[in-house]
């Protein structure tokens, strides 16, 4: 059997963390390791559980997702950050690979969509 992704979801809103956690359990290759309401949970779950992936909310409260992804990668440089947004915006997309970022993935996307992300970024190798 294949190690399982694991991933670490941060995303302020609790509805919507569940309604993503219950898209990547049903996947038998992923395993949801975590959540962080906020930028410095983000953080500090990144660097004590080392998930694989981190799905990474842009507007995050105490610390924004741009700010938390680029610490992350500071201190867990082979932790790879997925954006989650619902900003369409090529600057943001900008911003966000500037960060540290390995992808970026819009909110409205259909969930095959997001574990073909999650998939392409664990298996992307880091630079």
């Amino acid at each position: 059997m294949a190690k399982k992704v694991r991933i670490l979801i941060c995303d302020d809103h609790a509805l919507f963390r569940e309604g993503v956690k219950t898209i990547l359990s049903s996947q038998s290759d992923f395993e949801v390791v975590g959540e962080a309401d906020d930028g410095r949970q983000g953080v500090e779950l990144a660097v004590r559980l080392h998930p694989d992936v981190v799905l990474m909310d842009i507007s995050m409260p105490v610390l924004k997702g741009f700010d938390a992804a680029r610490r992350i990668k500071k201190e867990r440089p082979d932790v790879k950050v997925l954006i989650l947004t619902v900003y369409d915006d090529e600057d943001l997309v900008a911003r966000c690979l500037d960060a540290g970022a390995s992808g970026y993935i819009l909110k409205d996307s259909p969930p095959a969509q997001l574990t073909y992300a999650i998939e392409a970024v664990s298996r992307a190798s880091s630079t």
